[in-house]
């Protein structure tokens, strides 16, 4: 089957992309208080970040597709993609370019079913059996972790290296090294064979977003080879 003009350059887009960004519109451990939503995108997005993910529990639908719409104009205009997590109607209603689902949500092939074609659908996953179940023709993306304990997932127990090993040895899609990430450990996923990295505290709970997105940046653009350029 021929791909769309959109999903050509999305998932062209997503095939290059190494950092991403986890980030929320209240407060609850994915913004800090004193940074609003649109200057931390901006920030982080001029600082390198290739992707947004818009990550909102307490929201209505509404008011998160408002929300939602301006971060994908203004990730439009920048050049980053802009994901929706959790809320498929959401993410078609605001223009976003795909959603994020973890395994107690949606199943994949419903998102697929409710969102179309054209939009990006990544699946969080944490066992090897997760990762080998994945279907590329209804999956694009995956995250694979929590690497290390994180607050923003309680209660989720860190897989280590050893999945992010797994990943690069199986994973049929790209896929997202996350949790609990920073400058000061993310060569270890990058040593066992990640070439991307999901970030939330490191870049929303810096003073700097901008200058802690380039750091990161440098770091990735440190391990980039012929192989992880293409």
């Amino acid at each position: 089957m021929q791909l769309s003009a959109p999903q050509t350059e999305r998932r062209d887009r997503l095939e290059r992309a190494r950092l991403y960004l986890v980030c929320g519109a209240g407060s609850d451990g994915v913004r800090r208080e004193d940074v609003e939503l649109p200057d931390l995108i901006r920030s982080a997005v001029t600082g390198g970040v290739d992707i947004v993910q818009l990550r909102e529990k307490r929201l209505g639908d509404d008011e998160l597709t408002a929300i939602a719409s301006a971060a994908a104009a203004m990730c439009s205009r920048l050049g980053s993609l802009l994901i929706v997590n959790d809320r498929p109607a959401v993410a078609a209603a605001s223009g976003a370019d795909g959603i994020h689902v973890g395994q107690d949500d949606l199943p994949p092939q419903e998102v697929r079913e409710l969102v179309g074609p054209d939009m990006l659908v990544g699946l969080s996953t944490h066992t090897p059996a997760e990762i080998d179940a994945v279907d590329p023709s209804v999956v694009d993306y995956i995250g694979v972790g929590p690497v290390h304990e994180t607050p923003t997932k309680p209660g989720r127990p860190a897989v280590g290296l050893e999945l992010v090993r797994y990943a690069a040895a199986n994973a049929t899609v790209p896929f997202f090294a996350i949790g609990g990430l920073d400058a000061g450990n993310v060569s270890e996923v990058l040593a066992a064979g990640a070439t991307r990295v999901c970030v939330l505290r490191a870049i929303t709970g810096s003073g700097d977003p901008e200058a802690a997105a380039r750091e990161l940046c440098g770091i990735l653009d440190a391990t980039r080879t012929p192989e992880t350029e293409g």
